[in-house]
C-alpha cells in the first residue's frame, strides 16, 4: 500500500495520444485533476518523442485503424520501464483479430497496460455532466493508480480485474448499436428495441467468453452500461450509422459526413471472421454485416432475425 501510495505522488504528467473528441475529453478530466497534461495527435507541432518524455502515464485515445502505426513509434521512443499505458481504443485490429491493449501488451511486455472503457459519451463528458467508467488490468496496483488519476466527482471510475471482458465490452457493443439506429430509423418501437438489445447483449456475453472474457463482465458498465448508452443516444455514430441506413442513405454517403470514426463497421467484419473460424451463433451481428455489405436492406435483414427457428431463450 506504501509502495502505490508514492507511486500515485510521482505521478506528474500524463500525455494523451489523439485529440479527437474522445482524447480531448480524458486529457480535461486529468487535467481539472491538477494533472500536467500533453495531447498530441498526427497533426500537432508536438512530436511524439517529445511528447512521452518524461510521461507517466499514457494514454491511448486513436481510433483503431491508427493503433499499430502509433505504437511502432512508441516503441522507438525512450519511456521509462513504470510509464503506465492506457488504452482507450474500442475496436479489433482486421490483420490479426486482436484487441488493442494486446497490441500494446505484445509491443511492451513488461509495460503495465490499463484498458478504460465504459458508458462515456465524449460529447456529455466534455458538457461536464455525471458518468462512470471502468479501469482494467491484470497488474492491479496500475489499475488503481489510473482509477485515482481519472476519478472525480463528476466522474466515477471502477477498477475490474477482468480486461478482456471490459475491452470486449466497449468493442463488441458498437455492433449492436448500429442494430439499434436501424431499428429506431424503422420506427419499430420500445419493444422491437428491449428484444433486440438484450438479445444483443446475449451476443456480446457469447462471442466475448469464446475469447476469454468473464461472462460477469458483460453485466457491468463497461458491457450492458456501454450498450444502453450507445443503443439509445443520437450522439452515438454507430447508431448514427444504422439510423441513417434505415432512413436509405448509402454506407458511403454516411461515412463521408460522419464526424470520427464508427468503429461498428471494421467489427463487425472481424467478428465475422472470428464467428465463422470459431463456429460461434451471431445472427445479429451477422445481419449487421449483411446489411453494411449492401446484401440486404434494412427490412429484409429484421425480417430475417424474426423468422429464425423459435428456440429457448437459454441453453443449460
Amino acid at each position: 500500500m506504501i509502495e502505490l501510495k508514492s507511486q500515485i505522488q510521482k505521478i506528474k504528467l500524463v500525455t494523451v495520444l489523439g485529440a479527437g473528441a474522445w482524447g480531448s475529453a480524458l486529457a480535461d478530466l486529468v487535467k481539472l485533476n491538477g494533472y500536467q497534461v500533453r495531447l498530441w495527435s498526427r497533426r500537432s507541432e508536438l512530436t511524439l518523442p517529445k511528447a512521452l518524455e518524461d510521461t507517466e502515464i499514457v494514454v491511448s485515445a486513436i481510433s483503431m485503424k491508427g493503433v499499430q502505426d502509433v505504437v511502432s513509434v512508441v516503441q522507438s521512443c525512450p519511456i521509462a520501464p513504470q510509464t503506465i499505458l492506457v488504452t482507450a481504443t474500442k475496436g479489433l485490429d482486421p490483420q490479426t483479430n486482436t484487441t488493442p491493449s494486446q497490441i500494446w501488451q505484445n509491443a511492451f511486455p513488461h509495460h503495465p497496460v490499463v484498458v478504460l472503457s465504459g458508458p462515456n459519451l465524449s460529447k456529455e463528458i466534455q458538457m461536464q455532466l455525471p458518468a462512470a467508467t471502468v479501469v482494467s488490468s491484470i497488474n492491479h496496483d496500475a489499475a488503481t493508480v489510473v482509477q485515482l488519476v481519472f476519478s472525480s466527482h463528476r466522474f466515477r471510475v471502477y477498477t475490474n480485474p477482468d480486461p478482456v471482458g471490459v475491452e470486449l465490452g466497449g468493442t463488441l457493443k458498437n455492433v449492436i448499436a448500429i442494430a439499434a439506429g436501424v431499428c429506431d430509423g424503422l420506427q419499430l418501437g420500445t419493444n422491437a428495441k428491449a428484444a433486440l438489445v438484450t438479445r444483443g447483449l446475449t451476443e456480446m456475453v457469447r462471442i466475448g467468453t469464446v475469447l476469454g472474457a468473464k461472462t460477469e463482465t458483460f453485466y457491468g458498465l463497461s458491457g450492458l452500461g456501454d450498450l444502453l448508452a450507445t443503443c439509445n443516444s443520437p450522439l452515438s455514430r454507430n447508431y448514427q450509422v444504422g439510423y441513417q441506413l434505415a432512413l436509405g442513405k448509402t454506407l458511403d454517403q454516411i461515412m463521408t459526413n460522419l464526424p470520427g470514426t464508427a468503429e461498428g463497421v471494421n467489427t463487425c467484419q472481424v467478428l465475422m471472421q472470428i464467428a465463422q473460424q470459431q463456429n460461434i451463433s451471431i445472427p445479429i451481428t451477422e445481419q449487421v454485416y449483411r446489411l453494411l455489405q449492401g446484401e440486404v436492406t434494412p427490412k429484409q435483414g429484421l425480417d430475417e432475425l424474426m423468422l429464425r427457428d423459435i428456440k429457448p431463450e437459454y441453453h443449460h
